[in-house]
């Protein structure tokens, strides 16, 4: 199904005015030519004139019902007796074939998406039996505004198994309004299935952080990919999965971005003490090399500047109360010896 564009002009103002002229002279001649006609019961011409007079009232209104007002960025679907005639687009006020009708299958579909947000429009109706009901009134109109679709976050699990949650917002709108309308049952509700299909298709070919013996990539080579570090790749990976997806529903995918990433409740805690642990390594490591380095620079000056000469039992001694006071994470207590060294 292609789309295509419903020729009419802007003529809405001129068919309402001429209407509502219409309908006016359809009371006028009803009115005046059935009092005539009964003074004068035998004047045939009133009579047929109150008729058609009576018939313009009637069905004169009819034009009234193809009247429709289009803002900028909207479209409607208009299909004749269950063919499809054409789309509707631009602003302005327009008078269309009576008869046509929009149709918009995800007219009532509330996603959380930035075109969604409000209530919908409603009227209160009285029953027979005194009750008020409220009823929804449905819009056709199809927006072809650029919309956010943010949907819940998943649940998934990574290429390592670990469990994680991550929320993904994605930008997209309406490039087909034929294709979105007729291809799909619902495109709202087709385009929130797709993005939760490709999040996990392509979530769990990642780790959450960097790990060894990882192809992210499917070259066969191990590489450093991740969710944490590599987010602009996996968000443009999560895009052009979801694209291919949704093409046949004439939806375009401007871009995604991930909005939430974090271990799941059930390992977060084991997870943090991890990465403690690893930085506290990490940073031990640092010290210990930054400590050698000053016990070797400290050796190499005595040495050279003659200052004292050190047996290797002495020397061994230095570098442990050296080791002992660099690397130990409280302050060091002296102890003065003020008798020989040996």
């Amino acid at each position: 199904m292609q789309e295509k564009i419903y020729s009419t002009k802007k003529n809405g103002m001129p068919v309402l005015i001429g209407t509502i002229l219409f309908l006016i002279l359809g009371f006028v001649l009803t009115i005046v030519f059935a009092i005539k006609n009964e003074n004068n019961p035998e004047d045939v011409l009133s009579l047929v004139i109150a008729i058609v007079g009576m018939v313009i009232i009637l069905f004169g209104w009819i034009p009234l019902i193809g009247l429709r007002v289009l803002k900028p960025n909207e479209a409607l679907v208009l299909t004749l007796f269950g063919k499809y005639v054409g789309t509707l687009k631009g602003d302005g006020f327009y008078a269309i074939n009576p008869f046509c009708v929009a149709f918009n299958p995800a007219a009532t579909t509330k996603l959380k998406q930035s075109g969604d947000v409000g209530s919908t429009p409603s009227v209160s109706v009285s029953t027979s039996d005194g009750a008020t009901t409220t009823v929804a009134v449905t819009d056709k109109k199809i927006s072809l505004k650029v919309m956010t679709l943010n949907n819940n976050r998943q649940k998934i699990n990574d290429c390592l198994g670990n469990p994680i949650e991550i929320g993904v917002a994605v930008m997209w709108r309406v490039v087909d309004t034929a294709k979105a309308v007729f291809n799909v049952d619902n495109y709202k509700e087709y385009l929130s299935l797709q993005c939760d299909s490709a999040v996990r298709n392509i979530v769990r070919v990642y780790p959450y952080d960097v790990a060894p013996n990882v192809d992210t990539t499917g070259d066969g080579v191990a590489d450093e990919g991740s969710l944490r570090g590599s987010s602009e790749v996996v968000a443009e990976r999560i895009k052009q999965e979801i694209q291919s997806k949704v093409i046949s529903a004439g939806i375009e995918i401007i871009e995604a971005r991930i909005t939430y990433l974090a271990y799941a409740t059930e390992i977060a805690s084991v997870m943090l003490q991890r990465q403690q642990a690893s930085a506290i390594i990490d940073a031990r490591k640092m010290i210990v090399d930054g400590a050698v380095g000053m016990v070797e620079m400290a050796l190499d000056r005595l040495k050279e500047n003659g200052v004292i000469e050190l047996d290797e039992e002495r020397k061994a001694q230095m570098v442990s109360n050296l080791l002992v006071v660099l690397c130990g994470n409280r302050d060091a207590q002296p102890v003065v010896n003020s008798g020989s060294l040996y």
